[in-house]
């Protein structure tokens, strides 16, 4: 099989800890009573118009849009992205 390797590219990225305030992040949401997500942490952000939980330490990455966002693992983000 063929191997590709990933084209650089440039992106912006913020890693999120509670109590720090990151663009696409929404740390104050209601799931309401008898939800799945009772125990989640109450932080979510958008990506692809749907609720995604995320945890401390996720990166955050904006689309090209601007206006969504999508979380990344640490160690996913480690194994893909360097500082420029």
């Amino acid at each position: 099989m063929a191997k590709f390797r990933r084209k650089p590219i440039v992106i912006e990225a913020e890693q999120w800890f509670p109590g720090r305030d990151v663009k696409g992040v929404h740390q104050h949401f209601d799931v309401g009573i008898g939800s799945e997500l009772d125990s989640a942490p109450h932080v979510h952000t958008i990506h692809k118009n749907q609720m995604v939980i995320i945890e401390p330490g996720d990166w955050i990455i904006p689309e090209g849009d601007g206006e969504h966002f999508y979380p990344c693992k640490p160690d996913i983000f480690e194994k893909t992205y360097e500082p420029v």
